[in-house]
């Protein structure tokens, strides 16, 4: 496995383009930490994100882990381009007739997903201990380590997204269309879901549907922690609503996710075993 690896990370470090985008990814994630620092002025209205509470524990795993998954499209371009190229410069032939079998070529593409989804979670939760502990009100250990949840389904959320990419590079072999395609996705799962509530159910029922789709379920792991600020539980409160939202990971979300891996997965190597290369 580790031969794999190396075989993927050679390919990636000597492809600019793969290069300037892992390195600006890891770039924006530290961003978090910069506007910690941020302090708006404005004559007398000083305005300081850190003391806002994002920074709180156990509040930050979740604020964090939601912002950085934004990020996750720097990636899923190189790991779409990692499959065009192995077509477009031929390296997949290549590595087949060098004695890779196709199993093996797919498992390397798996191990370069897992790998750069553990690499993102694992520097978001440094980064977010670093801040919680520079600026969290609440330092007790019980307290820093509650909600860990959200780490597990960054990871799982990163894992499941770029599993859909390999896939649908693996599928499109061109890099353009394939995220053209992923684009086109959202936008039929968005379609499918407004048909779903306007003539068929009410709401719940509609997100119940939903949470089975591929990117809707890796959606479902991180809900937005906007509505737990609590400027905004007061400005609701103020207007006679109270906001009663279940931010909490399932472990069936979770399940619903892995599920969809292992299919992204399976059909890149049902793919790539059928095709003539």
């Amino acid at each position: 496995m580790i031969r794999l690896l190396q075989i993927e990370f050679i390919k990636l470090w000597n492809n600019r383009a793969s290069k300037v985008l892992i390195l600006a990814y890891f770039f924006l994630l530290t961003t978090i930490a910069l506007a910690a620092a941020i302090k708006f002025d404005f004559g007398p209205f000083q305005f300081h994100l850190a003391e806002q509470g994002i920074f709180n524990f156990p509040y930050i795993w979740h604020f964090n882990t939601f912002i950085t998954a934004f990020f996750k499209l720097f990636l899923a371009i190189v790991i779409v381009s990692m499959m065009a190229n192995e077509y477009s410069n031929k390296t997949i032939k290549q590595n087949l007739i060098d004695g890779l079998s196709k199993k093996e070529f797919i498992l390397s593409k798996f191990l370069t997903v897992l790998t750069f989804s553990l690499i993102s979670t694992l520097f978001v939760f440094v980064v977010s201990l670093i801040l919680g502990l520079a600026y969290s009100d609440f330092t007790e250990f019980s307290i820093i380590f509650s909600d860990l949840e959200f780490i597990l389904a960054y990871f799982v959320k990163l894992m499941g997204f770029f599993s859909f990419c390999l896939f649908l590079g693996v599928l499109i072999k061109r890099s353009a269309f394939a995220l053209g395609f992923l684009i086109l996705w959202q936008i039929i799962e968005l379609f499918i879901r407004g048909i779903i509530r306007w003539q068929l159910f009410d709401g719940k029922t509609t997100d119940i549907i939903m949470g089975f789709f591929p990117l809707s379920s890796m959606s479902n792991l991180i809900k937005e922690p906007f509505s737990r600020f609590k400027v905004v539980q007061s400005a609701a409160a103020e207007l006679g609503q109270k906001l009663e939202l279940n931010y909490h990971v399932h472990w069936y979300e979770l399940l619903i996710v892995v599920c969809w891996t292992a299919i992204f997965i399976y059909l890149s190597y049902v793919l790539l075993k059928k095709r003539d290369l």
